[in-house]
């Protein structure tokens, strides 16, 4: 994934692509996250994890790139991705808070209500944030990295955020428990045993 996204960085550098050098380093920088929270703060994670992290925004760029324009479905598989990695991150907070301690106790139907919420909102905002790019680029003609393409995508947009979300909501307790506790420990030791 990595060899791709250089290769992306350095199409849009040749070419004087802006797009392809924003998308192609960010994703680049993210390929890089795993790795750098295991070496830092000395947490493990597991391999499907990093690929899970690294493939939502390695989708995103190869969208960008050119998926988006020519395959119609690509834009809603990249949504629920990362959404589905905008709620594991909430839930693995969320769970890694009611671990840390005893005087806090968060029940299963409140995360799946938190995880649900928390995607939706981060998902306005997102859409709020390609809105202003386009107005920005409108005014100044500059090509910006993201972009919207009407009320019907930015309705489809909240939509398969919604579907990411509700995976993880439903899911993510029983698989990213021990996510959480791994970053729990990570960062603040070893939890003390609940009665």
């Amino acid at each position: 994934m990595q060899v791709l996204l250089v290769a992306i960085v350095a199409y849009g550098a040749a070419f004087g692509q802006p797009k392809a050098i924003t998308n192609g380093g960010l994703g680049l920088f993210v390929t890089f996250v795993p790795a750098l929270v295991e070496r830092n703060y000395d947490i493990p994670l597991d391999p499907w994890l990093g690929v899970w992290i690294t493939s939502a925004v390695f989708f995103h760029t190869l969208g960008s790139a050119w998926f988006y324009a020519q395959i119609g479905w690509w834009d809603h598989v990249t949504h629920a991705l990362s959404a589905s990695l905008i709620a594991g991150a909430g839930y693995t907070t969320l769970r890694a808070i009611d671990i840390h301690s005893d005087r806090i106790q968060i029940p299963a139907r409140f995360a799946f209500v938190f995880i649900f919420v928390v995607v939706l909102a981060f998902g306005v905002v997102w859409e709020l944030f390609e809105f202003a790019l386009d107005i920005v680029a409108d005014e100044t003609g500059i090509s910006m990295p993201l972009a919207q393409f009407g009320l019907d995508d930015t309705v489809l947009d909240l939509m398969y955020n919604s579907v990411g979300a509700l995976v993880v909501a439903t899911f993510g307790q029983a698989y990213l428990s021990g996510v959480a506790e791994r970053v729990r420990e990570g960062l603040f030791g070893p939890s003390e045993e609940r009665p």
